[in-house]
């Protein structure tokens, strides 16, 4: 267990975040490998994965209503030395995760498919959506208690053992990629299935490696069958903290939802180039993301022992740090962001999405830099409210102008990359 509220706060912030930026690292080059793999079986799997993968904010988002409340918990009671609370509320929040993730597994097998048709441009891209999303789906449900785990020792200080489980698990998933996409060494290609396929049996074992290293990685924090009884009061406080942050990221599911709903009239080239800018977009974000999730738990521990200039002393060296890999990102997206697509497309239609959304969305890139540190914040002191009313904003701003947009006969893609730049930037100044 690592004690935040002593010690320099940059040095804190930079060693949590290069653990975290490397876990992150690890995952993102999964992405890359399985969208390579993904892309040569077409336009339509390309359309059609980056389709299904929306149901991961599904997951993702009722994930963090766990996630972000078990931090802030465990968090402020190791920094007010309350171990037996910190302990209380790890094990309720593993015991939520188990019944969430049985959830999932239920509601995507029901209504999944439906959900994806929904999305798709075309016949071809909703049958490789359904593929990848019935493979996919087990993955989604132990994402609930691998999150669980992962945040519990997180607030408590502990990101190396969890960046080496989860390169493990990443290089396992990149292992098979090939195996089940396109048959290497069997012979039997499963296509868009495989793909999900490869990430559900990598989810598997990471988390068995993870629940195995639990108890031995720090000593405040342990796993005991008998304490996962669900206690009802533990579960209301987590999901208190937790509810709003969780509905934010629902709230990003609904936007890239529009998205795809609003971009399919222009064909599967414009939903597979946003595929594919996402993708890299996801992967240029994580330096400032990793600094932004280790600031949570420093702001945490020292909002829970009323260190609160330490609390913003966290909140300046966070928005410095990731202001500045941000505008560096902004600058590379400038030079020549379609070749940064050219791994995964030799369509000069893809490309040409790709790179155009690239471009214009990079000039909000400091702005998301200081959404995520000052939703970190929030979620270190236990209040994610505010973070939660900025993002309201985006439904506003974005999702019902952009259906308007989908309407008229001008509409360009750009405009709708230049609509989310503008909302992205409301935000920035709500959450400030």
């Amino acid at each position: 267990m690592r004690d935040l509220t002593r010690g320099p706060i940059l040095g804190h912030l930079l060693s949590m975040a290069a653990f975290i930026g490397l876990s992150q690292l690890f995952q993102t080059f999964y992405f890359i490998v399985d969208l390579y793999f993904v892309s040569r079986l077409g336009n339509a799997a390309i359309a059609g994965v980056s389709a299904a993968g929306n149901v991961f904010f599904v997951a993702l988002a009722a994930s963090q209503m766990i996630s972000i409340g078990v931090l802030a918990l465990v968090s402020q009671s190791i920094g007010r030395k309350a171990e037996a609370d910190a302990r209380l509320y790890a094990d309720q929040a593993l015991s939520m995760a188990l019944a969430f993730g049985a959830a999932m597994l239920a509601l995507g097998y029901s209504f999944g498919g439906a959900w994806v048709n929904a999305l798709t441009a075309d016949a071809a891209s909703a049958a490789q959506a359904r593929a990848f999303l019935y493979g996919f789906l087990p993955s989604l449900a132990l994402l609930f208690p691998t999150m669980a785990l992962v945040s519990s020792l997180r607030a408590a200080g502990v990101v190396r053992p969890t960046m080496l489980v989860q390169t493990g698990t990443v290089m396992i998933n990149v292992a098979l990629a090939p195996v089940l996409i396109v048959g290497w060494g069997t012979g039997v290609p499963l296509g868009a299935f495989g793909a999900g396929l490869a990430s559900s049996i990598a989810a598997a074992f990471g988390l068995a490696i993870l629940a195995f290293m639990f108890p031995r990685v720090q000593s405040a924090l342990r796993i005991e069958l008998a304490a996962l009884r669900p206690r009802f009061d533990a579960w209301k406080r987590i999901s208190f903290i937790g509810y709003p942050t969780s509905l934010e990221f629902l709230m990003m599911f609904v936007v890239f939802a529009v998205i795809y709903w609003v971009i399919r009239d222009f064909g599967a080239e414009a939903q597979a180039g946003f595929g594919i800018g996402g993708r890299i977009m996801q992967s240029v974000f994580l330096p400032a993301m990793a600094v932004a999730f280790a600031a949570a738990p420093i702001a945490g521990q020292n909002f829970g022992a009323g260190e609160h200039g330490r609390v913003r002393e966290t909140f300046r060296a966070a928005a410095l740090v990731g202001s500045a890999i941000m505008a560096t990102l902004t600058i590379l997206c400038h030079i020549a962001p379609e070749l940064m697509g050219r791994p995964f497309t030799n369509d000069p239609n893809v490309l040409a999405v790709t790179g155009e959304y690239l471009q214009i969305t990079s000039w909000n890139f400091v702005a998301a830099g200081l959404v995520m540190t000052a939703s970190s914040l929030f979620q270190g002191m236990g209040d994610t409210r505010p973070s939660l009313l900025a993002s309201l904003t985006r439904m506003i701003t974005f999702a019902g102008p952009a259906v308007w947009l989908s309407y008229q006969p001008w509409a360009e893609l750009k405009h709708v990359w230049l609509l989310s730049v503008f909302s992205i930037t409301l935000q920035c100044v709500l959450s400030l």
